[in-house]
């Protein structure tokens, strides 16, 4: 791949180092706009480089425009979302969903078998009893009454009329190991429509960059999953995409256990054999789902995935904080 190269390998810090963040609050160059906002229970942040200011200005608006348009399509946490709505009615009658959210559907189907069901949008099912923001989580009781909830197979789709059906009465779902990737892409196109030829586009953990900054790579950080303040790998990239999973997004802490959002959809519980996955390849919403689903499968079965997907890399750091690397990072 065009991003794996000397230079890349130099780059990739061992040791935890101070590194530029992906928003950078000023620009040399006065062509270069930014604008950020708070969509989709993340923070949403866009770069474009162009002269004119107007349409610098229309492309950001378009950028974020696009990021609540999805939201409101696809969040479980708005009651008049299209995925609040089939998750209110499909397990008792198949609803007609937007081809849009039929295809992201489907797409969810296609990674849960590629990764043996290491992503599983059902994993709502028990994961809507977490509340990471009150500390609560649900019972063992709980889990194990609702766990065969937790199976893509359950999520029935008619490709003819646009349905979707749940098989199971228990069954919810949640897009958001894929929406935000599905998000960054979108928001990409509308870039590209414009005529941005160098742009950045970052949803929470899922970045995707068009061409260079002006004959220089993009640095993008991997941050430490324990400390905020820093990064525990920096890498230079251009026109390609990025995504990381980290057990510190969302999580509390209680008797020194860590209960974060990454929920194996075997046990219902967070999975615990690695702190942050990062998959590199051209689209965010393959690298958002697959970051997941390596975070789930561990060390050895995720890099493996990984290993074998052509055009895929991957950067992980264990639960004893030692850093790995997909073969073509590694070499």
């Amino acid at each position: 791949m065009n991003y794996v190269n000397t230079a890349l390998k130099h780059l990739i810090c061992f040791a935890l180092v101070t590194a530029a963040t992906l928003a950078t609050s000023t620009f040399a160059h006065a062509s270069w706009h930014s604008k950020s906002a708070g969509i989709m229970g993340t923070n949403i942040h866009a770069e474009v480089f162009h002269e004119n200011e107007e349409i610098a200005k229309i492309a950001l608006n378009a950028v974020m425009i696009e990021m609540e348009r999805i939201n409101q399509l696809m969040s479980p946490y708005i009651d008049t979302s299209e995925l609040s709505k089939v998750n209110a009615s499909a397990a008792i009658t198949p609803v007609k969903i937007s081809k849009e959210l039929f295809d992201l559907l489907q797409l969810s189907a296609e990674i849960s078998v590629l990764t043996s069901g290491a992503f599983d949008i059902t994993f709502a099912s028990v994961g809507y009893l977490y509340d990471y923001k009150t500390k609560k989580r649900p019972t063992q009781h709980q889990i194990n009454t609702l766990l065969n909830a937790i199976s893509y197979k359950h999520v029935v789709l008619d490709d003819v009329e646009l349905t979707v059906y749940f098989s199971h009465p228990d069954v919810k779902i949640d897009l958001g190991g894929i929406a935000k990737g599905h998000a960054v892409d979108t928001s990409i196109e509308k870039l590209k429509a414009l005529g941005i030829k160098h742009a950045l586009v970052t949803a929470g953990g899922d970045t995707k960059l068009i061409g260079d900054r002006l004959g220089k790579p993009w640095i993008v950080g991997i941050r430490d999953p324990r400390n905020s303040d820093k990064q525990a790998v920096v890498i230079p990239l251009e026109n390609t995409a990025m995504s990381t999973s980290g057990d510190y997004e969302r999580y509390f802490e209680e008797d020194g256990v860590r209960y974060h959002h990454i929920l194996s959809p075997k046990t219902g519980g967070s999975s615990d054999e690695v702190q942050s996955v990062s998959i590199i390849s051209d689209e965010s919403v393959y690298n958002d789902a697959l970051s997941t689903a390596v975070f789930v499968m561990g060390l050895e079965d995720g890099l493996g995935l990984i290993d074998n997907l052509p055009n895929y890399e991957a950067i992980v750091m264990d639960s004893h904080r030692r850093m790995h690397y997909s073969k073509g990072l590694a070499q």
